[in-house]
């Protein structure tokens, strides 16, 4: 799905000006989240979804510091190089502060040592985005960005097991010793944290847009579903899926409001609305249409399927609790704000 994105230039259409460095075009990549959550695997859009709003943007950012970033970025918008986002390690994924991997110094240059877990394109990727410890301790400097090919002998990719996601090519990755490519960082060293930080943002609402689009075709699936077999008159019924629609349709209007300042400004308190409403919307949504279908639910594909698979809404790019934090220590400045502006 990503070589056929970037050869038909639909990448370079969600970026402004056609360049990923100036950040998205919310509606048009809203409109590609909508197309292929229609038309294909949910893991293939998964896929696309971290290399379209975080891989991609960081590397071309980051490419005015070095040409082998900018070379990458190059080849991925135009869809010849998939390249997984390894930055979870083997410990809890929220707390990028504690991860263990790390760079080492050697005779033969810069290596990486470490594990990351749960990485999206892992499996299939042509270059791994790992961040990596350079110094002990949890200060946010001491973290840095490194590209490695995922082909060499000292890489060893494991495919999760699942039945989830399966055309995400999500797997654990583990390092012993691999140089960094071109021997050198990406985007600087100790930029790690602060470049996640502000391209994450904008994953987040990449997030809250599929969300939306997910929760939109589930009602609709749904409401076809009970009205051919007769049931959509009950009123219960109708109350329950309209209450879900109405869910929907705030989560879809949050994510207008915030869409401008995320993909310009990087908002992280925009973006962490629009990542907590995802993650509870769609688990609401989802469980009132797997209730409503009944036991035609649990078939191969089925609505508890579908629903089981929007749980990562609540868990991929920070859980639920880690985003609804955030948006505590903003409660105030929040509230302060006039009612009717764009918040």
């Amino acid at each position: 799905m990503w070589a056929r994105l970037g050869a038909a230039g639909a990448l370079r259409d969600i970026y402004r000006e056609g360049l990923p460095e100036r950040g998205v075009i919310p509606d048009r990549l809203g409109d590609l989240i909508v197309r292929a959550e229609a038309q294909e695997d949910a893991g293939a859009l998964l896929s696309v979804c971290v290399q379209a709003a975080t891989v991609l943007p960081l590397l071309a950012e980051a490419g005015r510091r070095g040409p082998a970033a900018a070379d990458v970025a190059r080849r991925m918008l135009e869809g010849r190089c998939v390249v997984a986002l390894a930055a979870t390690d083997s410990g809890p994924g929220s707390d990028l502060t504690a991860l263990t991997t790390h760079v080492e110094e050697t005779d033969a240059g810069t290596v990486l040592r470490g594990s990351k877990r749960w990485i999206t394109n892992a499996v299939h990727a042509d270059l791994l985005l790992v961040l990596a410890r350079r110094r002990p301790g949890p200060h946010f400097t001491h973290f840095t960005w490194y590209l490695v090919p995922a082909d060499d002998p000292r890489v060893r990719v494991e495919a999760a097991e699942g039945p989830y996601f399966t055309g995400s090519g999500t797997g654990h990755i583990h390092l012993d010793g691999v140089p960094v490519l071109a021997g050198e960082p990406v985007g600087g060293a100790g930029r790690g944290l602060a470049l996640f930080a502000r391209h994450i943002a904008v994953e987040r609402l990449a997030g809250g847009l599929w969300a939306a689009a997910v929760c939109r075709r589930a009602l609709a699936d749904t409401r076809d579903r009970l009205a051919r077999r007769g049931l959509w008159e009950q009123p219960a019924i109708r109350q329950r899926l309209a209450g879900a629609l109405v869910r929907t349709r705030q989560l879809q209007a949050l994510v207008q409001v915030s869409g401008a300042a995320v993909a310009a400004e990087h908002d992280h308190t925009g973006a962490a609305l629009v990542k907590a409403a995802a993650g509870e919307t769609a688990d609401h949504v989802l469980g009132v249409c797997a209730h409503l279908c009944g036991a035609d639910g649990f078939a191969a594909a089925g609505m508890q399927h579908r629903r089981a698979q929007a749980a990562l809404f609540g868990i991929a790019g920070g859980s639920t609790e880690t985003v609804l934090g955030s948006v505590a220590d903003q409660a105030q400045a929040l509230l302060a704000r006039p009612g009717g502006a764009a918040w």
